[in-house]
């Protein structure tokens, strides 16, 4: 264990300097990290910044993703009453069309 006088003697050679942190957050490929009330010095070696965090890693637990429709209800209604063709032709033209309701009715009135 080094004396506390060496870890200060150490820590000015490496002009390290504490940071006033509450959370630490690391994006992660397989995911989101935290680390709440870190203890984090920044220190310089060598022209290279360093970091040292210590503290309690916890991984972020994801919510799922909601996805979100590609049309609603209200544009195959418009798409309807616009084109005058049933429920089931106006989803059609709007899956065909990527949920654009303008693009629908076009599609729908050119084959008529």
């Amino acid at each position: 264990m080094i004396n506390p006088r060496e870890m200060r003697r150490l820590m000015r050679q490496l002009k390290a300097k504490e940071i006033d942190a509450y959370e630490v957050i690391i994006k992660a490929r397989d995911g989101d990290y935290v680390v709440e009330d870190p203890q984090v010095m920044a220190m310089e070696i060598q022209g290279q910044k360093m970091l040292q965090i210590i503290g309690e890693l916890k991984k972020i637990e994801q919510e799922p993703k909601e996805e979100k429709p590609l049309f609603t209800q209200e544009d195959v209604e418009l798409v309807m009453q616009q084109t005058g063709c049933s429920e089931e032709e106006a989803r059609k033209a709007l899956e065909e069309t990527n949920g654009e309701p303008a693009e629908a009715i076009i599609s729908l009135m050119s084959k008529r």
